[in-house]
């Protein structure tokens, strides 16, 4: 973009009011084009011609296009710049006979934006048929930058007097990411207002100022690492927040904003425009670790627009503030923590991105996935988010927050009731110990191990700190790590998983396949199988983890007794080969593929011990993605035939001698809990939220007084989808906290 153009808009942009058709005139002629346009957003979600060079000028305030309508309309609804050498070809082409465009082909739109909400477009044309050069994007994007300042000040009133939704309540639906219940007002991310100075006359003193922004940047970054305390120093959050660092010293992305600074903006315009190409790249990326990069981008941003702005204090949050955000990078959760909120919900996010990471280890309730909630939102609205249900309420109605409100004193009373459970073993009221254990991905979660008085570790999830590092770690590192967890355990129980990944679950640098079942495809035991070295190397960390403590191994998605015998004779190999050799190895399989329950007598002869997965197991046995929304508690654990198939797979176990547990995620529900004991599982495996709550619910429970009233139930079911209903009313009326 021309250093000239820069000049001559700094001139039109300095009144208050914004001349935007000379500002279409001055653009036509500095980028050559016939036609230049400015669509401006009015309420009812139109876009309407504000002003234009070229058109026919009858055209301006009576051509309108709702948003989605026609190119214009396309171009606002996807937030996406439109490059198109024959425009009229363009099946979303609408024809306004008033406008006069019919001798122009060439289009390019782009979107103006401030603060993420749409303003308008801004639009250029040409008679030839072609392609607008880079350079002309380029300068065109950073126009609408500019221009988004003025048209925000000129339309915000307006905007705001006509939505009369911003008063309503709104119902979003997520991914949780941590379990927990916050209400309070939401602040909003990103909502920065536009720089007041966007354009600079000296280059050399606005790369001055971004240099010792940088400084003060990477100084902030290293006292917010310091002060996480432990946080940041141990497993996935330090190698998370050291990713961070990397990112902020990375120099591409800086050297795209000094450029902007050599042609005439400011420091502040530059780091923005730089930003904003980052963030439209990456929405158009599917890969969600590409996109947690875009995160930690955008997080770069918004501290360095922060450090550029020195001596401009924090505002204060809110009580109970809750946080909203497109993308969140980590070093920004843990500053929005530091500040006081209480729950966070991100836009786009995985469970196993930075953001969800750190919110874990902080024991944040947060949500991802919630479509369209930034828009709808105004900072100040008193939200609910419910990190259990996955929803997030937005301006609720008086009586839904007083109940809420209740929920939250219930839950606070019970857990402090439940805090003197985590020093007793879990004992049903009539004598009957259930070993209750944790599933654990992060070393950060082994602190819980004490807290809630769990007795050992019955899923390590040995992939979550390679999909949180973003990398495959070596021997050395993977031995260093699964060290630090044996040494937490203390002596206690660690049932090691075998890398699961694939499916849903994919390192960076993996080459996804193109399956159209992911889910049953090539993932976890198989890939190990087919690339045996990786499991090799992965044996021989556990095994040196170990040294001559115990040790216990279990291998993901087995669908074959041969694949569990392969497996089983790798990692033996390999123990013949290291030492010292552990005291004792046990060697194991998760139960999630329905084809073992054929196998069984098979199976049990090889085995040490088997672990139930019942999120893959019910999965696979109804048929149901359980990540599809439209069937989410569609099936249930409590289903008639999978209590048949659970208590068949206990009375195996028990003849052949081979230890038994669940470790899915359903064994932290206390109902499920009280089911899957009184058909006779010794062995639960749970988030640690769940221990006290499950711990209480069997304190309470007589469990031979409710085996008989599961069997009562069972046989009176008579083809009904689930039991749950009857054994919770029971539950109910007996006192028990389910």
């Amino acid at each position: 973009m021309s250093r000239r153009l820069l000049a001559r808009l700094r001139g039109l942009l300095g009144g208050s009011a914004a001349p935007l058709a000379e500002i279409a005139e001055l653009i036509a002629a500095e980028l050559v084009c016939e036609v230049c346009s400015v669509y401006v957003l009015r309420p009812g979600e139109v876009l309407e011609l504000a002003a234009t060079h070229g058109l026919k000028p009858e055209a301006v305030g009576r051509t309108r296009l709702r948003v989605g309508e026609g190119l214009v309309g396309l171009c606002a609804a996807t937030g996406e710049v439109l490059n198109l050498p024959d425009a009229q070809n363009h099946p979303a082409f609408a024809y306004r006979p008033e406008t006069g465009e019919e001798p122009f082909m060439a289009l390019l739109a782009v979107p103006v934006r401030s603060a993420g909400r749409l303003l308008g477009v801004l639009v250029v044309q040409n008679r030839a048929a072609r392609l607008y050069a880079e350079d002309e994007t380029e300068a065109l994007e950073t126009v609408a930058m500019l221009l988004a300042a003025p048209l925000a000040r000129s339309h915000a009133e307006a905007l705001i007097s006509e939505d009369l939704t911003a008063t309503l309540p709104r119902h979003f639906s997520g991914v949780p990411l941590v379990g927990g219940l916050a209400i309070g007002p939401v602040v909003i991310q990103g909502r920065r207002p536009p720089p007041e100075r966007l354009l600079a006359d000296d280059p050399a003193a606005e790369r001055a100022r971004l240099a010792g922004a940088m400084t003060r940047l990477r100084h902030g970054l290293d006292q917010l690492i310091a002060a996480s305390g432990p946080l940041a120093k141990t497993g996935a959050t330090r190698d998370v927040l050291e990713a961070y660092r990397l990112v902020a010293e990375d120099a591409g992305w800086l050297r795209r904003v000094e450029e902007r600074i050599g042609a005439g903006l400011s420091a502040e315009a530059a780091v923005q425009r730089a930003a904003a190409e980052v963030r439209e790249r990456m929405r158009r990326i599917a890969d969600p670790y590409l996109r947690e990069r875009a995160a930690d981008i955008e997080d770069l941003a918004e501290r360095l627009l922060a450090a550029l702005d020195e001596g401009a204090p924090l505002p204060s949050l809110p009580p109970g503030a809750i946080l909203l955000a497109r993308r969140l990078g980590p070093a920004n959760l843990l500053e929005w923590h530091a500040r006081g909120i209480t729950g966070v919900v991100v836009e786009e996010a995985s469970a196993a991105g930075h953001a969800a990471i750190i919110a874990r280890a902080l024991g944040l309730p947060a949500l991802g996935g919630v479509a369209d909630l930034i828009d709808a939102a105004e900072a100040g609205d008193i939200a609910i988010l419910d990190g259990e249900d996955g929803q997030l309420i937005l301006r609720p109605p008086v009586e839904v927050r007083q109940a809420y409100q209740r929920t939250a004193a219930s839950r606070r009373a019970r857990e402090e009731a439940w805090a003197e459970l985590a020093h007793r073993p879990a004992m049903s009221a009539d004598g009957v110990h259930v070993a209750l254990m944790i599933n654990v991905g992060l070393a950060q979660e082994l602190a819980a191990l004490d807290a809630v008085g769990a007795e050992g570790i019955g899923l390590f999830r040995t992939e979550i700190p390679m999909l949180a590092r973003g990398r495959m770690l070596d021997v050395a590192e993977q031995a260093a790590l699964y060290a630090r967890v044996l040494d937490a355990a203390a002596g206690r129980p660690v049932l090691f998983r075998t890398l699961d990944l694939g499916g849903d679950k994919l390192l960076p640098d993996a080459v996804a396949a193109v399956e159209e079942n992911p889910a049953m495809g090539w993932r976890s035991l198989r890939v190990g199988l087919d690339r045996p070295a990786l499991l090799r190397r992965q044996f021989r960390a556990l095994l040196l983890a170990a040294g001559p403590r115990p040790l216990s191994v279990m291998f993901p998605m087995v669908a074959t007794v041969a694949e569990f015998v392969a497996a089983k004779a790798l990692l033996q190999a390999e123990s013949a080969r290291v030492r010292p050799a552990p005291e004792r190895l046990e060697i194991g399989t998760m139960l999630e593929v329905p084809a073992l329950l054929w196998q069984l007598d098979a199976l049990l002869a090889q085995v040490d011990f088997i672990s139930i997965g019942s999120n893959d197991l019910l999965q696979f046995l109804f048929a149901a993605d359980r990540g599809a929304p439209a069937l989410a508690g569609r099936y249930d654990i409590l289903a008639p035939p999978v209590l048949d198939l659970l208590e068949m797979v206990v009375g195996r176990a028990a003849a052949a001698g081979t230890a038994l547990s669940v470790c899915g995620e359903a064994a932290g529900q206390p109902l499920i809990a009280l089911v899957l004991a009184a058909l006779g599982f010794r062995s639960l495996s749970m988030n640690a939220s769940s221990v006290l709550p499950v711990k209480a619910a069997l304190a309470a429970a007589d469990l031979a007084a409710f085996r008989a009233v599961l069997e009562t139930v069972r046989r009176q079911a008579g083809g009904v989808a689930s039991l749950r209903e009857p054994l919770a009313g029971w539950a109910r009326e007996q006192g028990l906290p389910v």
